[in-house]
């Protein structure tokens, strides 16, 4: 099934996010070659496709995992949590209608 990643940024990490933008990068490619990874990115802080120092907000993941347990356990286990990137993180179930 589908799960729905949203993730809210801690006031002022820019840069805790830059540096674990590697590692968090390379688990959604995991998830995208195992063609799990429906969508992932994140949400700009203004209007704008590269916020600059403005920075962002928090962040979208959908993707595919056995249960809701595996997605909150994937979720928890983000770089950007342990890094204090992310603030909050919540998870839920998703059902695609379109396209």
């Amino acid at each position: 099934m589908w799960y729905a990643i949203l993730a809210l940024d801690n006031d002022n990490s820019l840069e805790a996010r830059k540096a674990a933008r590697a590692a968090h990068l390379a688990r959604l490619q995991q998830l995208l070659d195992q063609g799990r990874l429906l969508l992932a990115g994140p949400f700009p802080k203004i209007d704008a496709e590269d916020p600059g120092p403005a920075g962002f907000e928090g962040s979208l993941i959908i993707a595919e995992f056995e249960d809701l347990e595996a997605a909150r356990a994937w979720a928890q286990a983000d770089p950007y949590v342990s890094a204090g990137v992310y603030r909050e993180v919540g998870v839920r179930p998703f059902r695609k209608t379109l396209p």
